[in-house]
């Protein structure tokens, strides 16, 4: 199992790179952001993975842990492979991908060159409560929330032992019905009322 890379760009083209580890040229299969950002002769250290095949051992490699992660993730789930998980990966960062799955947005993986409604659905579904540090992104609330961390309030919810998409939810909606009066604390305070209450919120479960 070769679990990292550490060497010089050799050659570096779309979406991959040869490193020079010791002499040796290891082609490894990037994101296409980080190909874009690198340059022959660039020292490099790479999180890889090795996919095992009958007529091919393939490298694909990261710059960041977290891709790293969510690359072995997005794998799990039925109808993707390691080059439609790499493609997801070069199209959406970590934080879009994360929120996109928090927020049962598809969207963001039907945008994806291979993925069909079906797939992208799936990816919601299996990846639904296995990513950690999820941040809820500027762009998936109204724009006075996003000056708040979100994030912390889903958490805080999930700690009284609320769950992750319902906690989601209900801070979602007080922060829309709050609007500029809205803070992490009355945040916090308006997302226990409504959850305490046991009202329906859309998308979430009683």
């Amino acid at each position: 199992m070769i679990a990292s890379l550490s060497g010089l760009v050799q050659r570096v083209g779309a979406g991959f790179v040869v490193l020079d580890v010791g002499g040796v040229g290891y082609q490894v299969f990037i994101p296409t952001g980080t190909s874009a950002s690198l340059r022959t002769g660039d020292a490099l250290v790479l999180q890889t993975a090795l996919i095992v095949r009958e007529d091919a051992f393939i490298l694909f490699g990261f710059t960041d842990t977290a891709e790293l992660e969510i690359f072995d993730l997005l794998r799990s789930v039925t109808g993707v492979g390691p080059k439609l998980a790499m493609a997801i990966i070069s199209q959406s960062s970590v934080d879009a991908i994360s929120d996109a799955v928090l927020m049962e947005n598809d969207a963001t993986f039907k945008a994806v060159s291979g993925i069909g409604p079906k797939t992208a659905k799936l990816i919601v579904v299996t990846l639904a409560g296995k990513l950690s540090g999820v941040r809820v992104s500027q762009d998936s609330t109204s724009k006075p929330a996003s000056k708040i961390d979100l994030t912390a309030v889903v958490q805080a919810l999930q700690g009284l032992g609320w769950p992750e998409r319902q906690a989601a939810d209900a801070v979602r909606e007080v922060a829309d019905s709050l609007g500029d009066s809205a803070s992490a604390d009355t945040l916090l305070r308006g997302s226990l009322a409504l959850l305490g209450a046991g009202r329906s919120i859309s998308g979430g479960e009683k």
